[in-house]
């Protein structure tokens, strides 16, 4: 594995974008990156109210960083000197200069490229990703939009000086006001290119958000007033205890209902009725970066949703008419080592040799071209080669997938294509915890999940042994998975947990146990609706939800099967609970009670809660 956690670009643009206003008419004036070519578009906007509050949602998203800070404590350091106390002069200045040279590396860290827009034939796009790599936006007007539309196909840099969305507020929208991206803008001072060294970290979010685009998910559809009651509802409270969950329930046939936790708070949806096969509860977290979207409010016509499963990122699809906004939020604000899992399935498993490069060529021929199309051309591949193939090309940042419409785009994000092995892993700890489960390269171990403990009210507490051959030795982590799934409580006997703890991350035992957990999860799910797996079921817990449509209240049921005995809890969420448990003479007995009583519970319309937990 490479060394190098950075990927080195050079930015070159004539001039600054810019916003001209005069008596009679704007022009708003977007600086392209020169280097690859000759992209552009430029019109009359038939719609500049729109144009403007769209892109500046789209700029807050880029500026966008909600990840915890620490309180500045140079005012208090101030203060204790000032009052005589250990707090001399030499030391307040030489604390105040760590102080700027810790912020000056940490601005140059977060260092990231600028948006990417791309020209296509129907429409004209730019994609932006936030600074705590946690929110992906992409934006696309349309071409009725634009009168007298001209523009040169492709994709390349947009630069966005910290003033533009300012500028683009003061905007009148009651004169013309037409639009100029190009690279041959008048210039009005020259410009140096502009080096900059893109995190891995940051391009590997940024590809890997896009990747989960390409999954199955569940679907269903909003009206703006819903969007508008939920963040009416974010903005008059706020949560001072877990679990801060935004819960989905999805029922056949009935429309969906938003869950705001932990005020058990139900907003009922108006949008039309859920079309799935299956009912269904998600559980979707940091529900903050949602307030992105109010600018959006008076223009929405629908609102639709792409639900991928615990831990994986959510698209909300806004339709405007002339323009689409698409928002990504990843499964968590904070992209720790929880995310780590669910980002494993995110990377495509074995491709044959040159299916990825024909696709990519079908698209830049034909495209924008649906999934089905891209089978039926692929000369016999699977479904599941194409999609692997096509997230492939997703991750290298040569092709995207349109949420919105559902179809396949020819995009290069760089001039060269990324290297998917580069940024398969979040670190060289990460890459040593996948060869410790076996998934290639020297140092293969053994993970092996030894207790699985259901917390209840609290999350699941986790136990492993990882034997570790390089080490010569095992070691046994631990960890408790909480209700919103972050990880606490963490522990394992290894130096570089013995040295520094949680403060400078996870030690690859602990990241291995805990994809250990999440592979496991993921196949004891498939081999449970199988009559053979079931019979291989010795210890589970499941819950299963209903709520009354005229009370609203929630009825909960958690069923457990444990050798012999079955334990069943059951009441409102929110009240007290009522407890049996029933003894059997064998295993098969009470395993036969088991799925009967979950049977029963599906039969009288309580949902499965399994796929909100993480």
């Amino acid at each position: 594995m490479t060394t190098a956690t950075r990927h080195p670009v050079e930015l070159r643009y004539a001039t600054a974008s810019d916003v001209e206003s005069t008596s009679d008419a704007s022009r708003v004036l977007l600086a392209l990156e020169g280097s690859r070519g000759t992209v552009g578009v430029r019109g009359r906007l038939k719609d500049a109210a729109l144009f403007r509050d769209a892109l500046t949602a789209a700029f807050g998203i880029l500026s966008s960083d909600l990840r915890y800070r620490g309180k500045d404590r140079t005012a208090y350091l101030a203060y204790l000197m000032s009052k005589g106390k250990r707090a001399s002069a030499q030391i307040w200045e030489a604390q105040k200069a760590f102080l700027d040279n810790a912020l000056d590396g940490e601005e140059k860290q977060d260092e990231v490229l600028d948006p990417v827009l791309t020209v296509d034939p129907d429409s004209v796009s730019l994609e932006v990703f936030s600074r705590d790599e946690s929110a992906y936006a992409r934006l696309s007007f349309d071409n009725s939009l634009f009168e007298g539309r001209e523009a040169a196909h492709g994709s390349t840099f947009l630069d966005v000086p910290a003033n533009l969305s300012t500028r683009m507020d003061r905007l009148r929208t009651y004169l013309p006001v037409s639009l100029e991206a190009h690279v041959a803008l008048p210039a009005k001072a020259a410009r140096e290119p502009r080096n900059v060294d893109v995190p891995h970290a940051w391009l590997r979010g940024f590809l890997q958000v896009q990747s989960a685009a390409t999954l199955p998910a569940s679907s269903c559809v909003l009206a703006p007033i819903d969007l508008y009651n939920l963040l009416f509802a974010l903005r008059t409270r706020k949560a001072k205890k877990a679990p801060r969950a935004l819960r989905f329930e999805l029922v056949p046939g009935a429309a969906p209902r938003l869950v705001l936790e932990p005020w058990e708070l139900v907003l009922e949806c108006h949008g039309g009725t859920y079309n799935g096969t299956a009912p269904a509860v998600v559980r979707t977290f940091g529900r903050q970066r949602l307030v992105a979207l109010a600018r959006l409010l008076p223009h929405a016509k629908s609102v639709r949703l792409q639900l991928m499963g615990p831990g994986l990122p959510v698209f909300w699809v806004i339709d405007m008419g002339a323009a689409t906004l698409t928002l990504g939020l990843t499964g968590w604000t904070e992209s720790g080592w929880s995310s780590a899992a669910a980002f494993d399935v995110l990377m495509p498993r074995a491709v044959p040799d040159g299916l990825a490069e024909k696709l990519r060529n079908k698209l830049r021929a034909d495209g924008p071209l649906p999934f089905d199309t891209l089978v039926a051309g692929a000369d016999g591949a699977s479904k599941e080669h194409v999609r692997a193939a096509l997230q492939l090309e997703c991750l290298r940042g040569r092709i995207l997938f349109d949420v919105a419409k559902g179809q396949y785009r020819p995009r290069e994000l760089m001039a060269k294509p990324v290297d998917e092995s580069v940024i398969r892993f979040g670190s060289e700890r990460e890459a040593r915890a996948h060869r410790l489960l076996g998934d290639g390269g020297p140092g293969a171990g053994e993970v092996k999940l030894t207790k699985v403990h259901e917390l209840v009210g609290e999350g699941t507490r986790i136990h492993g042994e990882v034997v570790d051959r390089e080490a010569v030795r095992s070691f046994f982590p631990s960890f408790t998975l909480d209700l919103e799934g972050r990880v606490k409580d963490a522990s394992c006997g290894c130096p570089h947990f013995r040295r520094s703890g949680m403060r400078e991350g996870p030690c690859e035992h602990q990241l291995a146990l805990r994809l250990a957990y999440a592979r496991r999860r993921a196949e004891e799910e498939a081999l449970r609706k199988t009559p053979e797996g079931r019979k291989l079921i010795r210890a589970e817990t499941r819950s299963y939800v209903r709520r009354d449509a005229e009370s609203g209240q929630e009825m909960v049921y958690r069923v457990s099967l444990d050798g012999q005995v079955v334990a069943v809890e059951w009441g409102p969420r929110t009240g007290e609970a009522r407890h049996q448990r029933l003894w059997f003479d064998t295993d098969t007995e009470a395993r036969t009670a088991y799925f009967t009583r979950l049977e029963k519970l599906s039969a009288e319309g309580y949902i499965d809660a399994a796929s909100a937990l993480v």
